[in-house]
């Protein structure tokens, strides 16, 4: 049988989501994902839902030098360019390349990345050994509301470790920026449509929250837990990252502590751009080797892999070389062309506090 989700997501019923079978999934992921019928992306391709949604109520303009007409929405054109690409590899991603920025809804902006490629890298496999969720913050976010008049918002995406595919960045900026000239009925419309077109791409259901751009929507915070970086030690490897570095003193009791380095630097794969970050390691178990754990950091520093990928492989070296009972990695990355991720792991679910640090 198939029933509205009204009374479950009143921003899918909206524009017209049509779910079976419909169960409570409030807070239950995997019960969503039934629910959504969101399949994982086939390996050349992108994810698909598999849904009866209507079209969101934009207007498109025929001529795109013309200022925006906000009267009545122009379906058949914006299902034509509602198509996710079918590319994969990062070198074939808008990373490195000169680029049109446009200013119309395109989903097709979107280029997701298999997550099980670089995981293979670490011996990850499909059963994960790691809960969690990529955090992306939007800085630069806008759309024309039915008269004209611009809009602005602070998004927050919450992408799930457990989804098939990571987003590329730039795409994913130039996708956001894509609204900025759409003329859009509703908030809701807008989440909505954002929650649609993040889903497919990711393969996986994508949390969006908008939040007026004001001070209280993302307090600046110090990442809590002990740093580490002020020990005075010589370090002079830089990469690739070197987890016999990593080491623990199996003689004393066992400890539960949160340690924190401002000094992680990875670069991005495509164009060996740095990104700077903080992480927070909240381990229980035999102590780590403090000045193991900062040189391994630091061997990142010339390393080029996503964010998302760092952040796995520094849980996953952590689980095999220090053996904890109870591990979480974060990291919070700087943000570039109005995004910053922030990916989180864990060894029990868990969802961590989207508050700013200082550099962010």
């Amino acid at each position: 049988m198939i029933r509205r989700a009204a009374s479950v997501f009143p921003a899918l019923a909206l524009i017209g989501y049509e779910i079976d079978p419909i169960t409570s999934f409030v807070g239950n992921p995997d019960s969503m994902m039934q629910a959504l019928q969101v399949q994982p992306a086939a390996p050349q391709g992108a994810a698909r839902l598999r849904l009866h949604v209507p079209h969101p109520r934009f207007v498109i303009p025929d001529n795109a030098h013309h200022p925006p007409t906000c009267s009545a929405p122009a379906s058949r054109d914006m299902r034509r360019r509602a198509r996710l690409p079918r590319m994969s590899t990062p070198e074939t991603s808008p990373l490195g390349k000169d680029t049109v920025y446009a200013d119309r809804y395109n989903p097709g902006l979107l280029f997701p990345i298999p997550r099980a490629d670089k995981r293979r890298e670490i011996g990850v496999a499909e059963i994960l050994p790691f809960h969690g969720v990529d955090i992306w913050n939007a800085y630069e976010l806008s759309w024309l509301d039915l008269r004209g008049k611009p809009q602005v918002a602070l998004g927050e995406f919450n992408i799930p470790a457990s989804s098939s595919h990571i987003i590329e960045s730039k795409s994913f900026k130039l996708y956001l920026n894509g609204f900025a000239q759409e003329c859009v009925e509703s908030v809701d419309v807008f989440t909505a449509t954002l929650l649609h077109d993040l889903s497919a791409a990711a393969g996986a259901v994508v949390s969006v929250r908008l939040h007026e751009a004001h001070a209280n929507a993302l307090p600046t915070v110090d990442l809590d837990g002990e740093v580490l970086d002020a020990q005075d030690i010589t370090i002079d490897h830089y990469g690739p990252p070197r987890p016999d570095f990593l080491r623990t003193d199996l003689s004393v009791q066992p400890v539960q502590e949160t340690l924190v380095s401002h000094l992680l630097r990875s670069n991005c794969p495509v164009t060996g751009q740095p990104d700077w970050g903080s992480v927070q390691i909240r381990y229980r178990g035999a102590p780590i080797d403090r000045a193991g754990l900062l040189r391994y950091l630091v061997s990142f520093r010339n390393h080029n892999e996503f964010h998302e990928q760092c952040v796995e492989r520094i849980f996953v070296d952590l689980t095999q070389r220090c053996a904890p009972q109870q591990l979480s990695v974060y990291a919070r990355y700087t943000r570039r062309g109005g995004l910053d991720i922030n990916p989180f792991r864990s060894s029990t679910p868990a969802t961590p506090d989207n508050s700013r640090t200082v550099r962010q």
